[in-house]
């Protein structure tokens, strides 16, 4: 029997917040096929917008729009970005987006990366891999936005509207955006003010 009142409490608070996250983030099971066919869309904007979130001054480098599956999503709450960028979305598209080829891929996200690696005879190339996913930074445009993002599940296809952006804080913290499909490593994270979010599954 518990001697110490505010431990219980502490232990059923903490099994209360594990089974919520764990049910908000469960997987979606779609079925079996490209579910996003098309490419990202994106048009370079010239002249460098400035967008205040916080203490952030974003500056604008592009329109973007991905329609795309969730493979791994990941919120951060503590980490020098997480004022700005609450969670991050491994987003997949074309042969990335089915299941076929999906199954003999594992993928986690970490430290603001995204991983993967064959756990079997993979059916897709290595380039198209990277082609077809990208590690997104997903910043909320306003509250409305940022509980739809919230809601999010891995396995879901989504579409997201909005701006790719640079952001410098006012302690000199900075982040940038890629600007292309195919790079990989550090700096290779599209960083997206998102200002619509659809769900198509």
């Amino acid at each position: 029997m518990w001697r110490h009142p505010l431990l219980t409490i502490a232990l059923l608070a903490y099994i209360g917040w594990g089974g919520w996250n764990w049910f908000t983030n469960r997987a979606f099971h779609p079925p079996d096929g490209v579910l996003a066919v098309s490419d990202p869309t994106q048009s370079d904007v010239l002249g460098g917008e400035k967008v205040q979130v916080g203490r952030w001054t974003l500056t604008v480098r592009a329109s973007y729009r991905i329609t795309a599956r969730i493979l791994a999503r990941e919120r951060y709450h503590f980490d020098t970005l997480s004022d700005l960028v609450p969670e991050d979305l491994a987003l997949g598209w074309g042969p990335m987006s089915d299941n076929r080829i999906l199954r003999s891929l594992d993928i986690y996200q970490a430290d603001r990366f995204y991983f993967w690696r064959a756990s079997a005879p993979p059916s897709i190339q290595r380039d198209s891999v990277i082609t077809h996913s990208a590690n997104t930074h997903v910043i909320p445009r306003n509250p409305s936005i940022a509980r739809q993002l919230a809601r999010l599940r891995p396995g879901q296809v989504v579409t997201l509207s909005g701006e790719l952006v640079d952001g410098l804080r006012d302690d000199g913290v900075w982040i940038k955006t890629s600007l292309t499909r195919n790079d990989t490593g550090a700096g290779a994270c599209e960083v997206l003010l998102v200002g619509d979010v659809t769900t198509n599954l």
